[in-house]
């Protein structure tokens, strides 16, 4: 009888030491399945000049994300003109989950486009402004041709290396800046047509976007003159080109924006960690990286420390100055609007 209960005790052992280990191995497939999420693939559509600032906030993010979620962020990313870049998305060759375009115009395309919700600009901070600039006018050294202001961009054999605003941001805030030069210091429509068109014939050709406008300029040696982005142009220098370059005491504020499409990241679901990104580009840490490439920060602590760095600017309006960006589009960019008026002009 002893011996039965003995053996009864001893095999309710092996039992009790079996289930524990089968708990155990249950609960550590459990720990394990829950640290090792899958990795997740983030689309970036973005526009060319801001390819630099991305290779450095990238990484950092992807660095937070890991630490904080056990979880691999690769990006798959595309740089180009913003208007391009916009109607790729808005064609589905690029399915973008967050894209950061050089003006809100573009951001709105995709929105009517239905890949946006509305009210996205209520999504971001700052309405959706993630780092502003100005224009800024680039001479060759010496500054043969004394070029210091707007309406100097139209003087007779001055010769104008510029984007063309149908695939640029910065050919749009160009053209904004040249035609608030006049309407923004008291001067009529008439006049800023006058002005523009005058300086459109002094740009033979039109580039796609920034960077290819920067690149004619810079690396091939043609114009004598450069409209860009001001932070393109401080980039420009830490690289070794140190071109004179001056800021019109006139200026726009130029306002890069970033969004997460909403379509693309409920198919990709990818939302949490587009949000996020977004997110992170705000932060102090993002925003000093894009202050380090001459951009104008929008996070307060970062603009604060940065003052210093960009030259005042006397009389500095926006797109919402010039009616807005529906009004700006139908009388300005739309198909036989105004540009394409001047183009016209320009060419005979």
């Amino acid at each position: 009888m002893k011996a039965w209960f003995s053996q009864r005790s001893l095999w309710n052992s092996v039992c009790l030491f079996l289930i524990g280990i089968s708990l155990s191995v249950t609960i550590s497939a459990c720990q394990s399945s829950s640290a090792a999420k899958p990795d997740v693939e983030l689309r970036l559509v973005s526009y060319s000049v801001t390819k630099a600032a991305h290779d450095r906030i990238i990484p950092k993010f992807v660095e937070k994300w890991k630490n904080e979620h056990h979880q691999n962020v690769t990006f798959v990313q595309s740089y180009g003109g913003s208007g391009s870049q916009a109607q790729a998305v808005i064609e589905n060759s690029q399915e973008a989950d967050v894209v950061h375009l050089a003006l809100a115009l573009d951001i709105n395309k995709i929105q009517q486009a239905g890949l946006i919700e509305p009210g996205w600009e209520t999504e971001a901070p700052k309405n959706g402004v993630v780092t502003r600039s100005v224009a800024a006018i680039v001479t060759r050294p010496g500054n043969p041709k004394g070029i210091q202001t707007w309406a100097d961009l139209a003087k007779d054999g001055v010769k104008l290396i510029a984007a063309n605003p149908k695939t640029s941001g910065i050919a749009i805030w160009e053209f904004l800046a040249l035609w608030g030069s006049i309407t923004q210091t008291g001067g009529d429509e008439q006049q800023a047509l006058e002005l523009v068109t005058k300086v459109y014939k002094n740009a033979p050709t039109l580039t796609k976007d920034a960077r290819e406008a920067s690149d004619l300029f810079f690396q091939k040696g043609q114009g004598d003159v450069l409209i860009n982005y001001e932070n393109e142009i401080i980039l420009a220098a830490a690289n070794g080109q140190k071109l004179p370059y001056t800021i019109p005491e006139v200026n726009i504020s130029i306002d890069s924006i970033v969004a997460v499409v909403d379509k693309n990241v409920e198919q990709h679901r990818t939302k949490k960690v587009a949000e996020a990104f977004v997110d992170f580009l705000y932060s102090a840490q993002a925003q000093q990286e894009f202050a380090k490439l001459g951009y104008r920060p929008v996070n307060p602590t970062v603009v604060a420390e940065v003052a210093s760095k960009y030259p005042p600017v006397k009389t500095l309006f926006t797109a919402q100055d010039l009616g807005g960006w529906d009004i700006v589009q139908k009388q300005f960019f739309g198909d036989g609007a105004t540009f394409d008026k001047i183009q016209a002009a320009s060419k005979v």
